[in-house]
């Protein structure tokens, strides 16, 4: 299947006009620093463009602002959520502000899911 190119040029767009959150989780996850698991940053799962992708494990991560608190960024992101499910993957999300506080956290949480993804995969 074909992706959209003008989607394809949005993920680009929004890879370089990252949030400072974004910047710091790619850091972290980038070149596999992380597990030694290889992320991709704004992928493109039609018709959505996810922050991070690990397609080793099935697992995409969102990291969320203020925006996502609202009522219709709730129902937009059960709405997301439920579909990418339904392919199969796993999603888990941070908000932006436990990136920057409790960074090490945020990191454990994603290393535990990670180990059990992983263990789920081989057995």
């Amino acid at each position: 299947m074909k992706l959209d190119p003008q989607l394809l040029e949005f993920a680009k767009t929004m890879r370089t006009n990252a949030t400072d959150a974004e910047h710091l989780i790619w850091q972290l996850l980038r070149a596999k620093r992380f597990m030694n698991l290889k992320f991709r940053r704004q992928h493109v799962i039609a018709p959505y463009i996810v922050d991070f992708y690990c397609h080793e494990l099935g697992l995409v991560i969102e990291l969320d602002g203020s925006q996502h608190n609202t009522d219709d960024g709730r129902a937009y992101d059960f709405e997301r959520t439920k579909f990418l499910e339904a392919l199969g993957l796993k999603v888990v999300r941070y908000w932006n502000n436990d990136v920057f506080t409790n960074t090490e956290l945020v990191l454990e949480d994603l290393r535990i899911l990670c180990l059990e993804l992983k263990n789920k995969s081989s057995s």
